[in-house]
């Protein structure tokens, strides 16, 4: 092997740049920046900073950070709904002045406070949330002004009944404990702000009221147009804001018992750098709670250490301005490039050699040219589109999926009437028919259905297991393509690729990366696990005659395989044929013991050549739009008869790709073979010569009906 294809296969293997693309492709990767900021800050001034790791210490930061952080998630809801609101701060220090008026002046029992203080945040933000959602005012201006009234108004109270705020006393062991009260060590104030952000977290990431305000955030016209109420989403995104602010101003009321003038000044610019900070897009559409958290962190720490080196107060305002102004950089920096970034490494070509293929013009070569398809019967012409795989039952009857998710049936004998024998959605790829007469159909972006005799659509299963070391996750099923059946009920099926969606496939065959693989679903126990990893581009399977083995292709490396499932060879996988002239597609049984294969398109000299340049196929992906890539050539296709030694015993052919242009699934049924392609209108039917006439693939695998 020359010493620059052994650097470019090594380069290629051992430097897996797709994983930095999917790295990036990530949302979690947002938290990357501020968790390592967080880390460093802790580090250094955990270090620089005496006592920092006290217990007393850490207490106390855990009830301001309980404090702290309630604020900032609340502005978060508000950021990620795409608005702001500045008016946290004043929200914050009215809610302590009202909370402890109604302790100390008022005499009111504590949960009524506690429900009085909620109500009165809520209030405030149901003002914020109405100006801004249904009047659709400016959110910066309108929630600047809400904070100049805000905070008027609590000037304008505190002068007044200072002296009782100052001088009440509260006797009371709830009071006390939800101020400085622990549970095993822990301030119950954090306790209760962490039960909350995990609320919140499910909201945001797992329940559709997160979905939406993500949603409005990131597009408030597509929002309306998906029929999401924007003008509601934004209301309440604001009553929720102020809420939380108004519950950490109870805390904060409970922890010190008094307030002063300069109460929850400034706490806007920290909250918003916190937000941002933590990698909340200012933007909208993008950031979550624990986003939130660490920005609180980062910030509260920062602050404090600050503090406590004797840096004064203007001089810390100014340093989280800074810090405030550097955050929003980075994320405009971000939002801007980590696209162009993401599109310049993602698609990550393999190192890939084929053998040269075999020569179809030469009349003794068991693929030479010929025209025996030229002829076929054409059924359902202009009926049905991408009917990528076909069936027949016992009655004669033909199945195939459509581009638009529909499974038809034609009637047989003559298959001219036809129905929707059931609509699934996605797009019908392979079948198989069960022991019960049940049709098995793997969907696109979907994963494997059953459809019962009585057109009853259930879903088999849509994930399986997760690789442990996967950056990808690989336990949805992307783009399950073709299936067969075990003796025992076992479902074996191909799904060709992990990383791109089945309108993507072309970008697959560009990386020709082992993102395919076999998997098997159990009905006995439901269980769905990975069989096979690494393959390129998985595609047809068949179960072998023996019961303890199946053959499968991989499409781009032109390649046929068997693998043990069962018996004393279990676990072994073996080449079948290696070097084919076009890539396979479909495999099943034929009525003489064989195999029929379908070759959905013919390799080119160029893509050969192509696949064992990766640099030039990286460039090509980023500077020539996709219409103008090196394709496989699926433009004409064949079907092949083999053994399980390997051996080629027949090869279809038509040459002109007038009548069946394209072919990816071939299925024989009492003397004839029915031609389908995922690009074609039609089915084709074409007579084997010499076949047994009488031979029913459902009989052949559960046996005749008795």
């Amino acid at each position: 092997m020359p010493q620059n294809e052994t650097l470019a296969r090594l380069r290629y293997r051992y430097l897996p740049d797709h994983l930095v693309g999917e790295l990036l492709s990530k949302r979690w990767i947002d938290n990357a920046i501020p968790f390592i900021a967080l880390i460093a800050v802790i580090v250094v001034f955990g270090a620089i900073t005496p006592d920092f790791f006290a217990l007393s210490n850490l207490s106390d930061l855990g009830r301001q950070i309980a404090e702290f952080g309630l604020v900032v998630l609340g502005l978060a809801i508000v950021v990620i709904s795409g608005g702001i609101d500045l008016s946290v701060g004043a929200v914050f220090s009215l809610s302590v002045l009202f909370a402890l008026l109604g302790i100390n002046v008022l005499g009111w029992p504590i949960p009524v406070v506690w429900v009085a203080t909620l109500a009165m945040g809520a209030v405030c933000g149901a003002l914020n949330g109405f100006l801004v959602g249904y009047m659709r005012l400016r959110a910066f201006l309108t929630t600047l002004v809400t904070l100049i009234i805000f905070r008027s108004i609590y000037e304008l109270v505190f002068l007044h009944f200072s002296t009782a705020l100052v001088s009440g006393n509260v006797d009371s062991d709830l009071w006390d404990f939800l101020g400085a009260g622990a549970v095993f060590a822990i301030p119950f104030s954090l306790i209760l702000s962490v039960v909350i952000a995990i609320g919140w977290h499910i909201v945001l990431s797992r329940m559709r009221p997160g979905w939406r305000l993500t949603a409005v955030g990131g597009a408030r016209r597509s929002a309306y147009n998906a029929g999401i109420n924007v003008r509601r989403t934004v209301f309440f995104a604001y009553v929720w804001s102020s809420g939380l602010c108004a519950l950490a101003g109870f805390l904060f009321a409970a922890r010190l018992g008094s307030t002063g003038s300069d109460t929850g000044i400034g706490l806007e610019v920290s909250a918003l750098t916190a937000v941002v900070l933590g990698g909340n897009s200012l933007g909208g559409g993008r950031g979550s709670v624990s986003k939130a958290i660490m920005g609180a962190l980062l910030v509260l720490i920062l602050t404090n250490s600050l503090i406590n080196f004797g840096v004064t107060g203007p001089v810390t305002s100014m340093i989280l301005g800074c810090v405030l102004i550097g955050a929003v950089f980075i994320d405009m920096r971000w939002l801007k490039n980590r696209e162009k970034w993401l599109s310049k490494i993602y698609v990550s070509p393999a190192y890939l050699t084929l053998p040269p293929p075999p020569r179809t013009t030469d009349p003794g070569s068991p693929y030479a040219l010929n025209d025996k398809l030229r002829n076929v019967e054409i059924i359902g012409l202009g009926v049905i589109e991408g009917p990528e795989d076909v069936i027949l039952d016992r009655a004669d009857n033909l199945y195939c999926g459509t581009r638009q998710g529909d499974i038809v049936r034609f009637f047989g004998p003559d298959h001219k009437r036809h129905e929707v024998f059931a609509h699934i959605g996605g797009h019908p790829l392979g079948m198989a028919f069960d022991r019960a007469g049940n049709l098995l159909v793997c969907i696109g972006g979907m994963g494997l259905y059953q459809v019962s005799p009585d057109k009853v659509v259930s879903k088999l299963t849509d994930e399986t297991n997760r690789s442990l070391l996967s950056v990808v996750d690989d336990s949805r099923l992307r783009l399950a393509d073709d299936l067969d059946i075990a003796p025992d009920g076992r479902v074996y099926f191909s799904e060709a690729t992990i990383r791109y969606e089945q309108e993507d496939w072309a970008t697959d065959a560009l990386e020709s990366r082992g993102n395919g693989r076999m998997i098997c679903y159990d009905p006995r126990n439901g269980s769905t696990r990975t069989e096979i990893h690494k393959l390129v581009f998985a595609n047809g399977v068949v179960t072998a005659s023996d019961g303890q083995s199946f053959l499968f292709a991989e499409s781009w490396t032109c390649s046929i395989s068997r693998y043990w499932f069962d018996g004393p060879k279990k676990g072994k996988r073996e080449p079948v044929l290696a070097n084919l002239p076009g890539y396979p597609d479909n495999i099943n049984r034929s009525s003489d013991g064989n195999y029929w294969a379908a070759l959905l398109g013919m390799r080119t000299p160029a893509l050969d050549l192509a696949l064992s340049m990766p640099g030039f196929r990286r460039r090509m992906a980023r500077r020539v739009a996709p219409d103008l890539w090196l394709y496989p050539n699926i433009n004409t296709g064949c079907v092949i008869r083999f053994n399980e030694r390997g051996d080629i015993l027949e090869s279809l052919w038509d040459l002109g790709g007038e009548n069946h242009p394209m072919i990816t699934s071939m299925r024989e049924h009492r003397g004839y073979l029915y031609l389908g392609g995922v690009s074609n209108n039609r089915i084709g039917r074409y007579k084997i010569p010499g076949a047994d006439p009488n031979w029913c693939a459902q009989d052949a695998y559960w046996g005749a009906p008795s």
